[in-house]
């Protein structure tokens, strides 16, 4: 027979466990934008979960193009992912061809452009 001290011991147990997955679902569908630089030096930017694998939604790919009229200079364009010829709606990303990730500052250029694009 179990003692009260163990089951007390695995109702707190089992609310930690609770409590911690809450807490990684939670971080994991926030509404903010990340980065993710890959090794390929290709450059996506969407919703990002990193549980169970690394996914982005709602995601962009960073493309740089030589402007039209100062050929030393660059300009950005955000590529809707929705909008590829192969037009996935979420990216898996292989952990191991990540540089690095993060969220996106609300002041980025970036985030003013897909605030501007909502």
């Amino acid at each position: 027979m179990i003692s009260k001290k163990n089951i007390i011991i695995i109702v707190v147990l089992v609310v930690v466990v609770l409590v911690f997955g809450f807490l990684q679902y939670r971080a994991n569908h926030q509404n903010d934008y990340s980065v993710v630089y890959l090794v390929t030096g290709e450059v996506y930017v969407g919703k990002l979960a990193t549980f169970p694998d690394f996914q982005l939604t709602d995601s962009y790919i960073l493309q740089v193009t030589k402007d039209a009229t100062d050929a030393t200079k660059s300009n950005f364009q955000l590529q809707p992912i929705n909008q590829a010829l192969w037009a996935p709606s979420v990216l898996h990303v292989v952990e191991k061809n990540v540089v690095f990730y993060g969220p996106i500052l609300p002041t980025s250029k970036i985030a003013q452009a897909l605030a501007a694009k909502k």
